[in-house]
């Protein structure tokens, strides 16, 4: 386990670098990102379409930001993870065409998005659950915001951050899924104990 500062764009070489269990700050360009906004990403692909903001080397944050606006700046009061299982629908395609190199959520994803980590080099960061006052303020300033017609939580939230985390690398490029095998673990002690007790 070792702890990694990165800072955007980060390469493909650098995240494949990375394993289950290491700590790891971003410093740079984080988007935030849910449902609607991944669902829109794809129909954007679909047609062809640009989007607003360029993924490549970024940092994709499940996140619906609690933001309120000073003057002419907008500020990040809370910046708490959403469950990332909601995006795991979406987030193999989002990796494969946008080159993402970070996800950061909470409660892991699946195999797909396992898959398309370990294929084209991105990691999924971890970030404590209930801590998003926290995570705010690794936020220096909102750079812009996309899609505001989806409504704040669903936007596209352009932060700039420092030392944003600590993220714990969940799913790495080398196919290890930290919330798999602990599933797998956990069922393997379940099954032991209905033998004991003859279940």
């Amino acid at each position: 386990m070792v702890v990694c500062r990165f800072r955007t764009p980060i390469s493909e070489e650098k995240v494949r670098k990375l394993h289950v269990n290491d700590t790891l700050y971003i410093t740079g360009t984080v988007v935030t990102a849910r449902d609607a906004a991944h669902r829109r990403a794809l129909e954007f692909l679909k047609k062809g379409k640009k989007l607003p903001v360029d993924l490549e080397g970024m940092a994709l944050f499940h996140c619906g930001p609690i933001v309120k606006q000073e003057r002419d700046r907008w500020k990040v009061v809370a910046a708490g993870p959403t469950t990332s299982s909601r995006m795991d629908m979406f987030e193999d395609e989002i990796i494969k065409n946008f080159r993402v190199r970070v996800v950061v959520g909470k409660g892991g994803m699946g195999k797909k998005t396992a898959d398309a980590m370990k294929l084209y080099g991105a990691v999924y960061g971890t970030l404590t659950g209930g801590a998003a006052v926290l995570a705010a303020k690794a936020v220096k300033r909102v750079k812009g915001v996309e899609w505001s017609d989806l409504g704040m939580p669903e936007a596209l939230w352009i932060l700039e951050v420092m030392d944003f985390g600590p993220l714990t690398v969940a799913i790495d490029t080398h196919g290890n899924n930290l919330f798999q095998d602990i599933q797998t673990k956990a069922n393997e002690e379940k099954r032991k104990i209905y033998k004991k007790l003859g279940v």
